[in-house]
């Protein structure tokens, strides 16, 4: 985990986006992992990339696996923070109205990096002992996918096996992430979204704008760095 506030000062010319050295770092991390892999990537290279020395590295993520485990919450904890957003809707919203929300806005934040970090889920050392935070966020938001979904099938009657495919549809995306910039991959989380609904046995109607509305308030008053995944 990050050693140093987020506002110290560089000592170095920046080579990366980022509004610290920290955003530096884990945006060459992100670059190498998704592309080299994990344990191909050294710290010295991620350093190397950033346009640091090593010793400074340390000085932000004692370990490769902090900072694994820092990139790997940026795919989760943006949504989290959206869920209240949800909860407080006014008017109140239906299970099947806040798990298209969700699953759109959860979508949009995995497809929207400069790296592919969802992909990142398939590596074997996602097991590793350094990455309990982000397997207890990832578990909370599985579980209120869970919970949204298992309401919906109360109405519908569809198998109660069935609530687990929402969670695992709107993950799947990270399989199409190389989809070109464009209106096919903007429609991409909200094409999962309705799937997720009608796996469920619900329907979509009218609910992508209510959902395009929802998103776009919640992403126009919140701070820039709290929407980066």
């Amino acid at each position: 985990m990050p050693l140093a506030r987020a506002g110290r000062p560089r000592h170095h010319d920046q080579k990366r986006p980022g509004v610290t050295a920290r955003d530096e770092i884990l945006d060459a991390a992100g670059e190498l992992f998704t592309t080299l892999g994990y344990t191909a990537t050294s710290t010295r290279s991620i350093a190397e990339s950033v346009g640091i020395r090593q010793a400074s590295l340390y000085h932000y993520f004692r370990t490769k696996d902090d900072i694994l485990c820092a990139l790997l919450g940026q795919t989760v904890s943006p949504t989290l923070a959206f869920i209240p957003s949800l909860l407080g809707a006014e008017p109140a919203l239906s299970a099947a109205e806040h798990l298209h929300a969700l699953a759109a806005f959860d979508g949009g934040q995995l497809l929207a990096g400069r790296w592919n970090l969802g992909a990142l889920y398939l590596l074997p050392e996602l097991r590793g002992a350094g990455l309990e935070s982000f397997w207890s966020d990832r578990e909370r938001l599985r579980l209120h996918y869970l919970a949204l979904s298992q309401a919906v099938i109360a109405a519908t009657g569809v198998h109660a096996a069935a609530a687990d495919l929402p969670f695992r549809l709107v993950e799947s995306l990270v399989n199409m992430w190389s989809v070109p910039p464009g209106d096919e991959r903007d429609e991409l989380p909200l094409h999962v979204a309705d799937a997720c609904l009608r796996v469920l046995g619900g329907s979509d109607a009218d609910l992508r704008m209510r959902t395009r509305a929802l998103i776009q308030r919640y992403t126009s008053v919140e701070p820039a760095e709290t929407l980066l995944r």
